[in-house]
């Protein structure tokens, strides 16, 4: 029993380690579906589910040698809210803040391009744990997105949050995707690499 606990409180620490930006992110999105309709409630905790449970399925296949993913590689998934962030930008026919994502797939899609830390972090922690262990990281993710979700749908809901991105939303939406998506390049060391690409 002790052991599971220990197993429990290590995986609540790695989950939110690797998912403490996934805060602002949810927090954005729940701001704008107060104030936009999109995306919907149901769709930020789906889309928030949808992607954590990818990172965590790749994560557990490349662990176990199943799939060989080239590390640096991983940083090209940045690329996607950096384009979320220029079309944001782009557009400029809503008063309020944008609604950046509007679907179940896009919500996910932003949370495994912000995840690829996760993989990072993930893979060699499960190629540590046994069957039980990994069961019980698993069970303990799916409650801290349940967490995460409340907490950014508290803040999203907050009335000064609500203000300050109703007032400034219509650039610190997309300019917190792109510094997202920059990040995950800069970080990940995918750069370098396409520099070697060109003639």
């Amino acid at each position: 029993m002790i052991d599971l606990l220990g197993t429990a409180a290590g995986a609540a620490a790695v989950f939110a380690a690797t998912n403490l930006d996934d805060i602002i992110v949810l927090t954005l999105f729940f701001v704008a579906a107060r104030t936009t309709g999109r995306p919907r409630t149901w769709q930020i905790v789906a889309g928030q589910y949808l992607g954590i449970g990818a990172l965590a399925l790749a994560s557990a296949v490349v662990a176990a040698g199943l799939l060989v993913v080239p590390e640096p590689w991983t940083g090209l998934l940045g690329l996607l809210p950096i384009a979320l962030g220029v079309r944001a930008l782009l557009d400029r026919e809503a008063d309020d803040a944008p609604a950046v994502v509007g679907s179940t797939l896009g919500v996910a899609g932003v949370t495994i391009a912000n995840g690829a830390d996760n993989i990072a972090v993930y893979v060699p922690v499960f190629r540590s744990l046994g069957p039980l262990d990994i069961v019980v990281f698993l069970l303990v993710f799916v409650v801290l997105v349940a967490v995460w979700c409340a907490a950014g749908a508290w803040l999203g809901g907050h009335p000064r949050v609500v203000r300050l991105v109703g007032r400034v939303g219509h650039w610190l939406v997309p300019a917190v995707f792109v510094a997202i998506g920059a990040i995950i390049l800069t970080t990940s060391g995918v750069l370098p690499h396409l520099l070697t690409l060109l003639p």
